[in-house]
């Protein structure tokens, strides 16, 4: 049977024009709204799908909410100047760059709304 395909990410998000912006920024490209309340950003072949229920029309009644333990990892090129990116986006640094007993170096961060997010240098990802 074949493997499938993790093709989308949703990441809920309370302002999706601030969401936008960040992740543009961060990630290095416009990405594309979809809807009133998504943007997508396409992270080579998976989506990163910020979601505002509230802008989409949805109001609060699904509770959307991203889990408080729930980590996002981007796998880049270069590792310092993502970190950059992300504190001149806005996020913050929870951790600098280290590397970590299984050889990623990476850093851990959060972005605007405190969702936790994790960059590590693509050379040094740790896959299984």
């Amino acid at each position: 049977m074949p493997m499938p395909n993790l093709y989308r990410i949703i990441l809920p998000v309370p302002d999706i024009e601030k969401a936008a912006r960040f992740y543009a920024a961060v990630l290095g490209e416009p990405g594309r709204r979809v809807s009133p309340g998504r943007h997508y950003f396409t992270c080579d072949g998976t989506i990163l799908a910020c979601f505002d229920q509230q802008a989409d029309g949805d109001g609060t009644a699904h509770g959307w909410k991203f889990h408080p333990s729930q980590y996002l990892y981007f796998a880049v090129p270069d590792l310092e100047a993502a970190l950059q990116r992300v504190q001149a986006a806005g996020g913050v640094i929870d951790e600098g760059i280290a590397t970590l007993p299984w050889g990623e170096r990476m850093f851990y961060a959060r972005d605007p709304f405190g969702s936790l997010i994790s960059f590590v240098d693509e050379k040094t990802k740790f896959t299984g």
